[in-house]
């Protein structure tokens, strides 16, 4: 079975519930976790699961095609332009950038109610 291959960038308050769901299934490969603080739980998380970590998300694209979707948490704008300008230069057309708020909306599903995607107050597990 062909797994799905995510990048998971913001390892903290939003970050960090979904790493624990992606980790717990068997068709998703978590490739790397970046966050700028080291001492977020889900870099804490993905270091105990031997997941590859680092402070500086654009080195986590090098990995190009073997990537099938980058999940964005972060919030921050900046982040997603840098990670639509590096797609549009790098002639990567397999990666899909996956926002913020769909993965509030997917998590919300698995829980079936509406989590909420604030950075200083999340109301998921």
């Amino acid at each position: 079975m062909k797994k799905i291959r995510i990048v998971l960038i913001g390892a903290g308050e939003t970050g960090t519930p979904l790493l624990r769901q992606l980790l717990g299934v068997d068709f998703v490969e978590v490739v790397g976790v970046a966050d700028l603080n080291d001492d977020q739980p889900g870099i804490t998380l993905a270091k105990a699961q031997g997941v590859p970590t680092t402070n500086d998300f654009m080195t986590l694209l090098s990995l190009g095609e073997a990537i099938d979707i980058v999940i964005d948490v972060t919030g921050v704008a900046k982040v997603r332009d840098q990670l639509r300008s590096h797609m549009q230069t790098s002639g990567n057309h397999h990666t899909i950038i996956m926002h913020e708020l769909i993965a509030v909306l997917l998590m919300s599903l698995s829980q079936g109610k509406l989590v909420s995607m604030k950075h200083n107050a999340v109301d998921y597990v």
